[in-house]
C-alpha cells in the first residue's frame, strides 16, 4: 500500500511549480473569503449611524475594499480553474502514456484474460477521473481547511457560546458523511467495472458487425447489450441512492444548524449579550463554516472516483509481463534459422490440459516445414512459442543452439516474420501499413516489397494508390488484398524465419494463387513454418508434420506420407474429393 501512496504522489513531481502556484492562489482566495464578512461587520457596527455625514466616505472605502477582495478572489479562482485543469490534463497525459507503454510490455497471456473494453476504460475513464482528483483535491482540501479554521476562530471571537453550539454539529455531520462516502465508493467501483463491461460488449459487437449482419443477429446483439446496460443502470442506481443520502443529509444538517444559530442568536440579542451586527456576521461566517462540509461532498465524489480509478490503473501497472528478458539476455546476431524443440510441454493455465506435451522437433536452417492436423492439436500454439509469445511450461526451444529465454525478446521477434489468416491492418494508408514491417523504410523499398508480394498492381488501381486510406482493419480491401499487404510487410522486414498461420485457407482460388506465388518467392533461403488446411498448397514442403493429440504422428515429404497411407494421406484424398465436387477445400 505504501508503494501505491508513493506512486500516487509521484505524478505531482514534474509540476510542483504549478501546484505551488495553485496552492498560493487557494490560500489568497480563502483569505479574501474570510475578510469580506469582517468588512460587513465593521460597516454594520461602526458606520450605520443615522445622520452621520462622516460615515459616507468610510462606507465607500469599505465598499472599494470589498470590491478589491472580490476581484482578487475571482482572479485567484480563474488561475486555479485554468492552470489547475492544465496541470490535471498534463498528469492525465503522463498516466495514459505510462499505461499505454505498459500495455505494450504485457504478454499475450494478459490479453487472453482481460477484455479489450475493460482495458480501454482504464486508459480513458479511469485516468480522467484520477486527473480530476489530482487537480481539485489539493485546492479543495486547502480552501476547506482554511475556511473552516478561520471561520471557527472568528466565530469564537464574536461569541464563544454560539460557536460551540455550531461546532457540536460538525462531528455528527462528519460521521454521517464518512458512512455514506464508503457506500458511494463501493457503488462507484462497481459502476466503473460495469462501464468496462459495456465497452467490451460494444467493442466486440462493432468489431464483428459483418458477422452480426450476415447472420441477421442484430436482435441478439441488442439483447446482449441491453443486459449489460441494465446491469450498469442497477449499479448506478445504488450509487445515486448513496449520493442522495450523502448530499441531502448534509443539506438537512446545514439548514438545521442555520435555524439553531438564528434561534439562539435571537435569544442572546434579547438578553443583551449579542448585537444584531454580530448575529448578521455570525450567520455569514456560518455559511463559510459549513461550505467546507458541502465542498466535502464534491471532494468525496472526486476522491471516490479518483481512488477507484487509481486502484484499477495500478492493477494494470502492477501486472508483470510473464515474458521478461533474463538479466543476462543477449541480442540475436547473424541468425541462421535453425529451430529446435527439446521435450517441450505447454498449457495456457495451470489447471488446463497440456496443448503440447514432451514435443521434440528440429527444423534445419532454410527448411520449409508444413504443419497439418485437426483443430486444437497445438499447431498455432507451437508457432506462438517460437517468438516467445508464451513461455513453455517445461523443456526448451533453441534458435541456432541458443535457448530463446536467454535471447532478448525484441531481438528474437525482429528475426521472425508472421503472415496470418486473420490479417490485422491498422487504420491509415496502404503505404503506412506496409511500412509497419520496417518503420524507417523508404518509399522505394515499400514499392519493391509490394511488387514482391504481388500487391503493387492492385494498389495502383486504388483511388489514391499507396496513399489510399484502407479503413479500420482494412475494411475497404478484399481478403486476398489484405493478405498480400501482410506479405509485403514481411518482405519489407526481411526476416530469416517465417511463420504462416493458415495463410491461404480463407481465400478464393484466384487470390490463393496470387498469395501462394508471393509466398513461394518469400520462403527462398528462409526457415519456414506453414500451417495450412489446403494440403495442395504444401506439396513442395521439405517436410510435413502431422500433429494430433498425441504429438507428431507422421512426418516426411508429401510423396512419403502419401505412400505411408496414414492420417495425412486420408486428409489429402478427402480434400481432393471435395475439390473435385466443387467444394472449397
Amino acid at each position: 500500500m505504501n508503494s501505491r501512496i508513493k506512486k500516487f504522489f509521484s505524478y505531482y513531481k514534474p509540476y510542483l511549480g504549478l501546484l505551488s502556484a495553485d496552492m498560493v492562489c487557494a490560500v489568497i482566495a480563502s483569505a479574501a473569503t474570510l475578510a469580506i464578512p469582517l468588512c460587513v461587520r465593521y460597516i454594520t457596527t461602526n458606520l450605520l449611524v443615522v445622520g452621520s455625514n462622516d460615515a459616507f466616505q468610510q462606507i465607500y472605502m469599505m465598499g472599494g475594499l470589498m470590491l478589491a477582495l472580490v476581484v482578487v478572489y475571482i482572479a485567484c479562482h480563474a488561475f486555479i480553474d485554468y492552470q489547475g485543469h492544465i496541470m490535471g490534463a498534463l498528469m492525465e497525459r503522463d498516466m495514459r502514456n505510462e499505461l499505454f507503454e505498459h500495455y505494450q510490455k504485457l504478454s499475450f497471456k494478459f490479453y487472453d484474460e482481460h477484455k479489450t473494453g475493460q482495458l480501454m476504460t482504464r486508459i480513458s475513464n479511469d485516468t480522467f477521473d484520477l486527473a480530476e482528483l489530482y487537480h481539485h483535491g489539493p485546492e479543495d482540501i486547502v480552501i476547506s481547511l482554511l475556511n473552516f479554521m478561520g471561520a471557527f476562530v472568528i466565530l469564537s471571537m464574536i461569541n464563544v457560546k454560539l460557536a460551540l453550539i455550531a461546532f457540536l454539529f460538525i462531528p455528527v455531520m462528519g460521521i454521517y458523511g464518512f458512512y455514506f462516502s464508503k457506500k458511494m465508493y463501493a457503488a462507484l467501483r462497481k459502476s466503473s467495472d460495469k462501464v468496462g463491461d459495456i465497452n467490451a460488449q460494444v467493442e466486440d459487437s462493432l468489431a464483428g458487425i459483418r458477422v452480426v449482419k450476415s447472420f441477421t443477429n442484430e436482435e441478439v446483439e441488442k439483447k446482449k447489450f441491453s443486459i449489460e446496460n441494465d446491469r450498469f443502470f442497477e449499479s448506478r442506481k445504488k450509487g445515486y441512492k448513496a449520493e442522495a443520502f450523502f448530499y441531502d443529509g448534509l443539506l438537512a444538517f446545514t439548514q438545521l444548524l442555520t435555524i439553531t444559530i438564528v434561534i439562539f442568536g435571537a435569544i442572546s440579542i434579547v438578553k443583551g449579550s449579542l448585537g444584531l451586527a454580530d448575529l448578521l456576521t455570525f450567520l455569514l461566517y456560518i455559511v463559510i463554516l459549513i461550505e467546507p462540509i458541502q465542498r466535502l461532498g464534491n471532494f468525496t465524489r472526486l476522491y471516490q472516483e479518483g481512488i477507484t480509478g487509481f486502484n484499477r490503473f495500478m492493477e494494470v501497472l502492477e501486472a508483470e509481463p510473464d515474458i521478461q528478458d533474463a538479466p543476462n539476455a543477449s541480442d540475436l546476431t547473424h541468425i541462421q534459422g535453425e529451430i529446435e524443440f527439446k521435450n517441450v510441454s505447454f498449457r495456457y493455465k495451470e489447471d488446463y490440459d497440456h496443448v503440447l506435451k514432451n514435443l521434440s522437433l528440429k527444423i534445419n536452417m532454410g527448411e520449409y516445414v508444413a504443419l497439418v492436423g485437426p483443430s486444437g492439436v497445438g499447431k498455432t500454439t507451437l508457432c506462438s512459442l517460437i517468438p516467445r509469445f508464451y513461455e513453455v511450461s517445461s523443456g526448451k526451444i533453441l534458435v541456432d543452439g541458443h535457448d530463446i529465454r536467454g535471447i532478448k525478446a525484441r531481438s528474437l521477434r525482429k528475426n521472425i516474420g508472421f503472415v496470418q489468416q486473420d490479417v490485422y491492418l491498422f487504420a491509415g494508408t496502404v503505404l503506412e501499413n506496409i511500412r509497419y514491417g520496417k518503420i524507417d523504410a523508404t518509399e522505394a523499398e515499400i514499392i519493391m516489397a509490394a511488387k514482391q508480394a504481388n500487391a503493387h498492381d492492385f494498389i495502383m488501381t486504388l483511388s489514391n494508390g499507396y496513399a489510399t486510406d484502407i479503413g479500420q482493419r482494412g475494411v475497404k480491401l478484399s481478403g486476398g488484398q489484405k493478405q498480400r499487404l501482410s506479405i509485403a510487410r514481411v518482405f519489407l522486414k526481411n526476416p530469416p524465419i517465417l511463420i504462416f498461420d493458415e495463410a491461404t485457407s480463407a481465400l478464393d482460388n484466384e487470390s490463393e494463387r496470387a498469395v501462394q506465388s508471393s509466398l513461394e518467392r518469400l520462403i527462398k533461403n528462409r526457415t519456414t513454418l506453414v500451417i495450412a488446411h489446403r494440403l495442395s498448397t504444401i506439396r513442395n514442403a521439405n517436410r510435413i508434420l502431422v500433429l494430433t493429440d498425441n504429438g507428431i504422428e507422421e512426418q516426411g515429404t508429401h510423396e512419403e506420407l502419401i505412400a505411408l497411407d496414414g492420417t495425412y494421406a486420408n486428409l489429402f484424398h478427402m480434400q481432393l474429393r471435395i475439390e473435385d465436387t466443387g467444394g472449397n477445400g
